[in-house]
């Protein structure tokens, strides 16, 4: 079960207390997107077996590479289980190898991507509630006409399954007109909070990862961080980054000793980036991974300006064993370590760059977990997404809104000379003369 070491002021925690009041009992902003409070223990059967299904299916036809398609959190959250539980090189994969398409725009990925899959048996994953999300349609558009012209329509039919809305959409109606099989994106669950819907498990599950035991370890957090105490993990968390928010700490730095974890960090960023960053408000999210980055942004953090604060996600036992050799030379002058566990090593130094940072003036929490594996993960999962409910409620915005995001699309859509934009395309173009 995780641990956290967070201890913020009676004052803070009375306040988080009443926010997640207001979360628990469904009353505040956005309670309509409320459904992932109830994934990890309702998520019907029928769902789960057809994502573990569909990864047999494809498994046993000889699929080899599987491109998911989506962006920001229809694909934030699978990628960060993927990243977390498989070999750092790919080796000893335990499924099928899932790549990533439709989160940017760049022609040098898409057609990287096409290279890669060209000589492969491909099938595809493409997740949109609407299907005109720019990016994802565009990816769609590019592997939908690869799968086509290389298979034929009806079996490039086969190798595609939709996750979207339930009734509605560009992409529902195109499930329905070429018969690919789908899976719903709950109305009430907002794309940052649907790691534990078919859009993070069906990726996670065709890798060959047990999405039942990361639903067993959301479930088993969730009745920890739904309980109403004070010694309730997320209301700790959501208490003290509040305090020290309002202490002129502006910035989190999520942080990580493993690199595993460096896509649970990107995955976090949207998460609290997304549901917090409104109304002139909100605590910055930005992550790093040490102890690689204490050799670039590590001197900024140790005596740069103090408007940040750290949350270490520590990871209790490492599932491989290596130790440090012994030479002869010692010209590096590193014997002392000979013998000892390379993981004592990456603890000694988070230890001693938490207190090096504290003496520095830069406040230092801490998450530890046992170990990487789906259970744990499930309960990160499900520990951030309950404490950013109850965070974004104390600092008095809507956490399951994002209205900024769409500034942009309206900027890109009129440049682009979608139909309709014309007006706002000619007044663009006389800003960026």
């Amino acid at each position: 079960m995780i641990k956290v070491n967070f201890k913020p002021s009676e004052n803070y925690l009375d306040r988080a207390m009443a926010a997640f009041d207001v979360l628990r009992g469904r009353q505040g902003r956005g309670n309509d997107f409320l459904g992932w409070m109830d994934l990890p223990s309702d998520t019907p059967e029928s769902i789960i077996k057809g994502c573990e299904d569909i990864a047999v299916e494809w498994r046993d036809s000889g699929v080899e590479v599987v491109v998911v398609i989506g962006i920001g959190g229809s694909y934030l959250g699978a990628k960060a289980a993927l990243e977390a539980l498989s070999h750092t090189f790919g080796i000893r994969r335990k499924g099928i190898e899932v790549v990533f398409a439709g989160f940017n725009l760049s022609e040098d990925y898409h057609a990287d991507l096409l290279d890669y899959i060209h000589d492969k048996s491909v099938a595809a994953v493409v997740i949109s509630k609407s299907g005109t999300t720019t990016e994802p349609a565009v990816a769609f558009r590019i592997i939908k006409e690869h799968m086509e012209r290389r298979y034929g329509r009806k079996e490039a039919a086969s190798r595609i399954v939709a996750v979207t809305d339930k009734s509605r959409g560009a992409l529902k109606s195109l499930s329905d007109q070429e018969g690919y099989r789908t899976f719903v994106i709950p109305d009430n669950v907002g794309g940052r909070f649907s790691v534990l819907t078919p859009v993070g498990l069906l990726p996670i599950a065709v890798a060959g990862y047990d999405i039942r035991a990361m639903l067993k370890g959301a479930s088993d957090m969730a009745s920890v961080c739904f309980e109403r105490s004070k010694a309730n993990p997320a209301v700790l968390y959501a208490a003290a980054r509040n305090e020290l928010y309002d202490n002129g700490r502006k910035i989190e730095i999520l942080v990580n000793y493993n690199p595993r974890l460096q896509y649970l960090g990107e995955w976090w960023k949207q998460l609290f980036g997304e549901s917090e960053g409104k109304e002139g408000r909100g605590i910055f999210p930005a992550s790093v991974n040490f102890t690689t980055d204490l050799h670039s942004m590590g001197q900024y953090i140790q005596e740069g300006e103090r408007i940040m604060f750290e949350t270490v996600v520590s990871v209790e036992n490492p599932g491989r064993e290596l130790t440090v050799c012994d030479d002869p030379q010692n010209l590096d002058g590193l014997n002392f370590l000979s013998g000892m566990r390379l993981e004592h090593c990456n603890k000694m130094a988070e230890a001693g760059t938490r207190l090096a940072h504290m003496d520095g003036g830069v406040p230092n929490n801490r998450i530890s977990v046992d170990r990487i594996d789906e259970y744990n993960l499930g309960e990160l999962f499900m520990f951030f997404e309950v404490s950013c409910g109850i965070s974004a409620y104390m600092l008095g915005v809507n956490p399951f809104d994002q209205p900024g995001v769409e500034a942009y699309k309206k900027n890109m859509f009129a440049l682009l000379g979608k139909p309709g934009y014309e007006a706002q395309a000619e007044a663009i173009r006389k800003r960026l003369d």
